[in-house]
């Protein structure tokens, strides 16, 4: 979750900051003659500096009452305009300046910025209005007056309804993004659990027919079998094609069934991995450098497939090897390197002869569409190698959990 902006967190600062700076600027503006400053000035003139101080000190509470700091400078003005006329009694230095001070500035900006009952609106245009003509003095026409009271109480009111029809429409994009990509993820959701149905009845119809005519045969044999060991080996056979098919079951269900969490294989399961190779009696180095939440998802179960194959094929082709297991962890790239010596022994031919073969084919094909290379390639001293490079992040459809 991102932290709010430093001045959403200290909003009691920056008000107070704001008073500060604006009350010494009126007080410094006025002091020059820029406002009602008289020649002279009297008690009553410096009476009035000090309630100036005040009414722009109260900006410290303009967001909590933005109207009530609006009517106390109006309220100041008011009393400044009917001192000089009509009563007279101060006298301004100049008379086409303003008499309202720059208070009346971040002051207009609250009322429809901060107002937290939008039915209070039209009090916040009404004493904006009366504020607005109070600055202007239309009763005293003067061009630059009516010009730059205008702009004075008009610019905050229409910054704050630009800022928050802004807000506004932010909100709604961002509103609008999220729903799509939920829809997007559920729509990936359905095509992944459509093509798994479809794959689990493929291989149901495949597999289960030749299974099921293997376990059909070995009864055949058992029962028409000369010798006791034939049959015991018949029956053998029977009861792992039964065994086969129940599991098989198992799987096809489980692969109709939409997962809770994504149970494929991860770099998290890698020591297990390698602890299965070592049960087996192979000598198997592992070396991890890094952080492995630095991989996306997919990333992650590739090169856990890239560790998979290259055991496996240790296991066949180079019985006897020493094998050492790299994975290297940055914050662009994720680098497997499976490396195995020559074979001490000479590989058994009917473990070599099962698998199709085209294992590090396959994994080159899923490799390059993810954007990794690999390279499988013996080495000189007679051991074989295989190294994948992958990006660390790559963007599925897959939801974010």
């Amino acid at each position: 979750m991102t932290a709010a902006p430093w001045h959403h967190r200290h909003w009691v600062l920056v008000d107070v900051a704001l008073a500060v700076c604006v009350v010494l600027l009126d007080t410094w503006v006025t002091l020059a003659g820029g406002t009602w400053w008289p020649e002279r000035p009297d008690t009553l003139a410096w009476s009035l500096l000090a309630l100036q101080g005040l009414a722009g000190a109260s900006l410290v509470f303009r967001r909590r009452a933005p109207i009530t700091v609006v009517v106390v400078l109006g309220v100041f003005t008011l009393a400044v305009t009917l001192l000089i006329s009509p009563v007279g009694a101060v006298t301004p230095a100049h008379d086409g300046n303003l008499w309202a001070p720059f208070a009346t500035v971040p002051a207009a900006y609250g009322p429809l910025f901060y107002q937290r009952d939008r039915r209070s609106n039209l009090v916040a245009f009404v004493v904006l209005g009366a504020l607005t003509l109070l600055v202007m003095r239309p009763w005293d026409p003067s061009w630059s007056v009516l010009t730059i009271g205008l702009l004075r109480t008009a610019v905050g009111p229409l910054l704050g309804l630009y800022v928050e029809a802004r807000r506004r429409l932010v909100l709604a994009l961002t509103e609008r993004a999220e729903r799509a990509e939920r829809e997007r993820h559920l729509l990936a959701e359905r095509a992944r659990a459509e093509e798994r149905a479809r794959l689990a009845g493929e291989m149901h119809d495949v597999v289960t027919h030749r299974v099921s005519l293997m376990a059909l045969q070995a009864g055949a044999l058992r029962m028409t079998a000369t010798d006791e060991a034939t049959r015991q080996a018949a029956e053998d056979l029977r009861v792992a094609g039964c065994q086969a098919l129940e599991e098989l079951r198992d799987l096809v269900g489980l692969l109709r069934t939409a997962p809770e969490g994504d149970g494929s294989p991860s770099l998290a399961d890698l020591a297990a991995l390698v602890s299965e190779s070592r049960a087996a009696g192979v000598e198997v180095e592992f070396v991890e450098d890094g952080d492995p939440k630095l991989a996306s998802p997919v990333v992650s179960r590739t090169a856990y497939q890239t560790v998979r194959e290259a055991l496996t094929n240790a296991h066949k082709h180079a019985p006897g090897a020493r094998v050492a297991v790299r994975v290297e962890y940055a914050a662009s790239q994720v680098r497997v390197c499976v490396r195995n010596t020559a074979p001490t022994a000479r590989p058994s031919p009917e473990l070599v002869g099962t698998g199709s073969g085209l294992g590090i084919t396959h994994l080159r094909q899923r490799v390059e569409v993810l954007g990794g290379r690999l390279r499988a390639a013996s080495s000189p001293e007679g051991g074989f190698e295989v190294e994948v490079t992958l990006p660390s992040y790559v963007p599925t459809a897959e939801p974010v959990v």
